[in-house]
């Protein structure tokens, strides 16, 4: 079983590195599926909108919802982020590689994206996910400990990347 994580820590941008990444593989004739992050900074609130990009071929879905500005609770839209999860779902057979943006809140709960992960690792495809420190005990419970953590250097998990494809 091949997966690993970024870790969201100070100073590290897990979204701008795993979309520079897939970005990057893509151009090297990788076939990368999955989903990568675009958060857009709102006037009106501290929230943001939350985008994702399916892979590989740049459908947008706002995975947020605007709840107002004195919002305290989840901005994510359960709905959009499941018609992502399709979407990602639909190509994985294709998939040398999938990426998820985010093992999130609602992956921990056992929805989300969670399914994508599993069907990729039974089809013996590579997976690299995004997480953060509130999630990440989840996503290693899930990942029964397996997963290897990467640096968020994009030589280091380009070289990441081409290892796996030479040993396919």
């Amino acid at each position: 079983m091949q997966i690993a994580y970024l870790k969201s820590a100070d100073g590290v941008d897990v979204n701008a590195t795993l979309a520079e990444l897939a970005a990057r593989l893509i151009d090297q004739g990788l076939q990368v599926v999955g989903t990568t992050q675009t958060n857009t900074a709102r006037t009106d609130t501290h929230k943001c909108d939350m985008d994702v990009r399916v892979l590989p071929d740049g459908e947008i879905i706002r995975i947020s919802q605007n709840l107002g500005p004195k919002s305290r609770g989840c901005q994510l839209d359960p709905d959009a982020l499941e018609q992502a999860v399709a979407a990602t779902l639909t190509r994985l057979e294709k998939a040398d590689l999938l990426i998820i943006n985010k093992f999130g809140k609602h992956e921990a709960d056992g929805r989300g994206f969670r399914e994508v992960i599993a069907a990729a690792l039974e089809l013996n495809i590579p997976v690299l996910v995004g997480t953060n420190g509130l999630n990440l005990q989840a996503f290693l419970e899930f990942t029964d400990h397996s997963a290897s953590e990467l640096p968020a250097d994009i030589e280091q998990l380009t070289a990441w990347a081409n290892t796996l494809r030479r040993a396919a």
